[in-house]
Order: structure tokens, then C-alpha cells, then sequence
């Protein structure tokens, strides 16, 4: 959907902004540009929409090449995004969400329809909050209208300049979840300005990390984070990369240990036999349906006697994940909770459990696919430990 060949940008002065940057971003998907302070992200994101012309390549947006593009017509395809919003102060917020769509000549009816659709779909009530201004809005609120307000044109490219910079972090990581949810809704096609490496690996499909000029690095959040492509990049990801990585690898079935399991109408008796044959020291408690109950320890039913029911003994499940879920939410859960392991839910039923040893491996075993280019499923844990 957006294509760089070889785009350069020189100014006057001779500084070089951007140096023969070549990349793609894909239909659909959210591309983060990542770098410090005057490495040339922003100029890169304002020549696609043409608030600034390079000096030499091409930029394509669905094709075409932007230079020969008229630069109105452009931008009325192209939303975007800066801190706070950029919204019009004089505006009430329903007529700032409809400012884009009025320009492309809609009629003001259908305008504000829109507008009032698009606020409630980023969660602002439009008849609460549509007739207000944006400095009756907090930074969170107005960060959601500029949303709204770029998207009200449906327009196939999203550009977003540092978009959840202005407001602070618990706000910021609530708007990025909620645009992770919107985006998964809309599937627009997205470039996005960040200076923050934790922004960018957690929002991007991919993520471009910058040098001075150039892309150091252009590739998943997991690969830039488990292979970095040089001791630039990583040296700009941190030293706790691993911790990050944690935050894009997913938990899977393959992950996880199956524990004895008991079900809540067996006997205490019958299970502790069980487990005495085992070694094991507890058990997960699953309903008749196979939903999870809790759990019981072995102790605990020898206490009871043999013909009390599991399901009176089991113990609330306090820590658990659902399949699929990222692997730094199962090991946050494990330290919330001081536990060993964390319950694992495919939907409504248990999958299993994760344990410290298992998520080490499945962070190692997802650095070393990524390296060898291959599925996760397909790394045999030994050569990983023999590497």
C-alpha cells in the first residue's frame, strides 16, 4: 500500500534527513517507525502525505507515485494523527470529527452522522461529548477525537506522529489498547511515529527502527527484539530485550505441561491415590465441561477423607492466561500471585500450565526460529539448549 524506493530527503542547508530508504508497508498493516530525536522518522511520514517533497527515489501510496499526485486530493485519502489530536480549539468536538468529510464535500448531515458514529466507535459518547470543546477534553479524550477525526473519511492510510506521546503512561498504554482493538476492526493501513522502543513492539506488525537518516533494521517485533541486525539496533532496544520480547511472544499449546487433573464429583480418596502414584503434589480441578475449578494439593485431600467430593476442595485459580495471550502477561500473573505456574484457557477450557521452566524455553525456542527462519513448533528445545 505504501512503497519507499530509494527516497531521499536534502535540504537546503545540506543537512540529509532521510538517505535511500526502502521499504514497504503492507495493506492493512501497522508499521511503527522507531529512533531517537532527528533520525528522520517524522520527515519520513510527511512526505507520503507530501507536507514535505523528497529530493530524490519515489513514494507510492496504492500505487501511485505521490509526487504526481495532487497534493489535496492526497491528503483527503490520508488520515492523520499528532499529539493531542491537533483539533480546532473554536470547534465544538462533533464538528471537529466532521471537519475532514466537510472538506471533501459531503453534506453537513451526513458529516456529523459520521462524526457521531466514529466517536462512539473510540468510546466518547457523542451526545455527551459532542457538543463540547476540546479544552473541556482531557489529553485521552482529545487523542481519541483526532482518531476519530482522521478516520471519518474512511481513509485506506493512516499516519499517526507520535500519536499517544502527550498523555501519561496509564493513559497512554489504555489508548494503544484500544487502538490495538480498533485497528483490528478497521484494518487500515498505518504508519506510526514513536521515539519509545515499548510503544513500538507492542502496537507494530512490524517495525522499522532508525539510524541517522536510515532504516537500521525493518522487520518483526520479535525478530528486532531476538536478533537485532547490529550492535546500533541493539544498543537502542536495550539490554532488557529479552524482557520485551516477552511482551510479542505468544503463549502456545506446545508451551505448556499437562498436571494430573481430577474432576469435581471423583472422591478425594481416588485422586489422592492418583497423585500418591504420581509423586505429584496437587492437582487442576476441571468442571464436567472441562472448565477450570481450581486446584487442590494432595495434602489437602489426604485430610479430607477418601469420600469427600474434589470439587468442595478445590482451591480458586487465581493465576491464569488465556492461550495465545503474551508470554510477559503469564509471567506478570506468575509474580502477582507468587505461583509456580499459571493455569492456561483455550476459550472456556484448560489447555494446561505454564511453568517458569516452560516460558524460558518458549522465549529461547522463539528467538532461535526466528534466527533459523522457521515455525517455533519446529525448534527441538535440545539444539536450542546446545547452541
Amino acid at each position: 500500500m505504501i512503497r519507499f524506493e530509494q527516497v531521499g530527503k536534502v535540504y537546503p542547508d545540506g543537512t540529509t534527513a532521510v538517505d535511500g530508504l526502502s521499504f514497504e508497508v503492507r495493506e492493512g498493516e501497522l508499521v511503527t517507525l522507531v529512533g531517537p530525536s532527528g533520525c528522520g522518522k517524522t520527515t519520513t511520514m510527511m512526505m507520503v502525505n507530501r507536507l514535505t517533497d523528497p529530493t530524490s527515489g519515489r513514494i507510492l501510496v496504492g500505487g501511485e507515485d505521490v509526487a504526481r499526485t495532487d497534493p489535496v486530493r492526497l491528503r483527503r485519502g490520508i488520515g492523520y494523527v499528532i499529539q493531542q489530536g491537533g483539533l480546532f480549539p473554536h470547534r465544538t468536538v462533533l464538528d471537529n470529527a466532521a471537519a475532514v468529510p466537510l472538506l471533501a464535500g459531503w453534506s453537513r448531515r451526513r458529516a456529523r452522522a459520521r462524526a457521531a458514529e466514529l466517536l462512539e466507535l473510540v468510546g466518547l459518547d457523542p451526545d455527551t461529548y459532542g457538543p463540547r470543546y476540546p479544552g473541556q477534553l482531557s489529553g485521552g479524550q482529545r487523542q481519541r477525537v483526532g482518531v476519530a477525526r482522521a478516520l471519518a473519511a474512511d481513509p485506506p492510510v493512516l499516519l499517526m506522529d507520535e500519536p499517544f506521546g502527550a498523555v501519561d503512561p496509564v493513559v497512554r498504554e489504555r489508548l494503544q489498547s484500544e487502538f490495538l482493538a480498533l485497528q483490528a476492526a478497521v484494518r487500515k493501513t498505518v504508519l506510526l511515529v514513536t521515539h519509545d522502543i515499548e510503544e513500538a513492539v507492542r502496537i507494530g506488525d512490524r517495525i522499522a527502527v532508525y539510524g541517522q537518516g536510515r532504516v537500521a533494521q525493518f522487520d518483526t517485533p520479535a525478530a528486532v527484539l531476538g536478533t537485532p541486525a547490529s550492535d546500533y539496533v541493539a544498543e537502542f532496544v536495550g539490554a532488557d530485550r529479552g524482557l520485551k520480547r516477552l511482551s510479542v511472544t505468544a503463549v502456545e499449546a506446545t508451551d505448556l505441561e499437562q498436571p494430573p487433573v481430577a474432576r469435581v464429583d471423583e472422591p478425594a480418596g481416588a485422586v489422592a491415590a492418583r497423585l500418591r502414584g504420581s509423586g505429584a503434589r496437587w492437582a487442576v480441578v476441571l468442571g464436567a465441561d472441562g472448565a477450570l475449578h481450581g486446584w487442590v494439593a494432595a495434602r489437602e485431600l489426604d485430610a479430607a477423607g477418601s469420600a469427600a467430593l474434589v470439587g468442595g476442595l478445590a482451591r480458586r485459580m487465581e493465576a491464569w492466561v488465556a492461550l495465545g495471550a503474551p508470554l510477559k502477561r503469564a509471567f506478570g500473573e506468575m509474580l502477582q500471585h507468587d505461583a509456580g505456574w499459571v493455569a492456561v484457557l483455550e476459550g472456556d477450557r484448560f489447555a494446561g500450565v505454564l511453568t517458569p521452566a516452560r516460558l524460558h524455553e518458549a522465549l529461547r525456542r522463539s528467538v532461535d526460529a526466528d534466527a533459523r527462519g522457521v515455525p517455533r513448533g519446529e525448534v527441538d528445545f535440545s539444539s536450542v539448549s546446545d547452541a
